[in-house]
């Protein structure tokens, strides 16, 4: 027995798949390793003499996955055109700064969606040397994009491609970990409209044929029709946003191709923040189709577009929050969060699961997060990489008020059930 393994008990153990909860459960980790997961009574006796640390009332679980965030943005107002203007080690800092405050609310693995200039491939190489404290990072670099398109500012634009599998290749020079590209416009560039497509079916092809080659996956921005149909025509790995708006703001989802995204197996990041249930309040037409995304069968993954204006990072609980208001089950948010996550991130096995041979990443947070998703927010424990994270004292918002309005629903349906 080495003086790195340690046995955590708690009231119960979920591993981060559907229908893996353990009651009683344990787990052993072995420095930066998961040894063994299983009931406190099935404890292997190699592990008896191990020290071991309990948790009444808690519930152990895999650390948080953040599918969409950009480090460089610190979620206040007017962040990205602050990002824009920062010099290089000035923004560095800033996402040191953010990757610090995801790791303080459970969040042990993170993707970066877009930085200027790669600048992220510094902070996730600082943070896997041990010399800033951080989750794990995964970096797309800068959004590709066209001439003046969505988020130009960030230095990765092409108008041909030639011009893109170029930039795909110097892009997987600077040593990212897979691509993203721009499909349509966006909400936060001038100029730019969400429901239009910006790039052609053949040049979102060059984009997925050359990041494969590479051995990278792509994230692909995509609101409108248009735009998300070219996406998945073109192979992409991931969508993002997929909010099927139309013309005027308009959400006009098309059944069609949702169950084209469900036959491809494309995993969807509906990016549905903290704020969101208040802006639907405002403008009930700006309700994103999450709730039809996953009865139609979609695999949807958690992700908050964390550090844009108003989405300040240590509001990821928030957003978990938001998908079971929007309809999505408790568990599938929490799969969505963790291992079916990793496995869009191509990290299954690595993370997002308490499995034997995974990463320690791991969470004790009191309560019960499968009856009351709010659970996450009471931390007891971080581990990222098997090294305890003690969180900064970060403002977290309080869940939106009709949060409990839809905790109650829930509820009363599983009594009628």
């Amino acid at each position: 027995m080495t003086d790195t393994t340690k046995v955590f008990t708690a009231d119960a153990v979920w591993r981060g798949t559907t229908g893996s909860a353990i009651s009683d459960g344990a787990v052993v980790v072995r420095g930066d390793t998961v040894a063994w997961v299983g009931a406190q009574a099935d404890l292997p006796a190699e592990f008896a003499e191990a020290p071991a640390r309990h948790f009444p009332g808690a519930t152990i679980m895999p650390g948080l996955i953040e599918s969409h965030a950009h480090l460089s943005y610190d979620g206040r107002p007017g962040t990205k055109q602050r990002s824009f203007a920062r010099s290089a080690p000035n923004l560095v800092a800033v996402m040191i700064a953010s990757a610090r405050e995801l790791l303080s609310v459970g969040v042990t693995t993170v993707r970066d969606l877009g930085a200027r200039d790669n600048l992220s491939v510094e902070v996730r190489d600082a943070v896997d040397e041990g010399l800033v404290r951080g989750p794990r990072i995964l970096v797309a670099g800068a959004q590709i994009t066209t001439t003046g398109g969505h988020t130009w500012q960030n230095h990765a634009r092409a108008d041909s491609p030639d011009a893109l599998r170029k930039l795909v290749r110097t892009q997987h020079k600077a040593g990212v970990d897979l691509i993203k590209v721009n499909a349509t416009g966006g909400f936060m560039t001038a100029g730019s409209a969400p429901w239009f497509a910006q790039f052609s079916v053949e040049e979102l092809s060059t984009v997925v044929e050359e990041a494969h080659r590479l051995g990278k996956r792509v994230a692909a921005h995509a609101h409108g029709v248009q735009g998300i149909e070219r996406a998945v025509a073109a192979g992409v790995d991931t969508l993002e946003h997929c909010t099927f708006v139309a013309d005027g703001a308009v959400v006009a989802p098309d059944i069609g191709l949702i169950d084209e995204i469900v036959a491809r197996g494309i995993h969807v990041c509906a990016t549905a923040t903290w704020n969101l249930p208040s802006m639907m309040r405002d403008n009930p037409a700006s309700q994103p189709p999450v709730r039809l995304l996953h009865e139609r069968g979609v695999l949807l993954i958690a992700g908050n577009d964390a550090g844009i204006d108003g989405v300040p990072h240590r509001n990821y609980a928030g957003g978990l929050e938001t998908s079971v208001i929007l309809g999505v089950p408790i568990e599938e948010v929490l799969v969505g969060a963790t291992s079916r996550a990793a496995a869009a991130l191509g990290l299954t096995g690595v993370t997002g699961e308490l499995t034997t041979g995974a990463s320690a990443d791991l969470l004790v947070v009191q309560g019960d997060p499968l009856a009351d998703i709010s659970a996450v927010r009471d931390l007891r424990l971080v581990l990222a990489r098997g090294a305890e994270f003690a969180p900064d004292p970060v403002d977290v918002a309080l869940p939106d008020p009709s949060y409990a309005d839809a905790l109650s629903a829930r509820t009363a349906e599983k009594v009628l059930s």
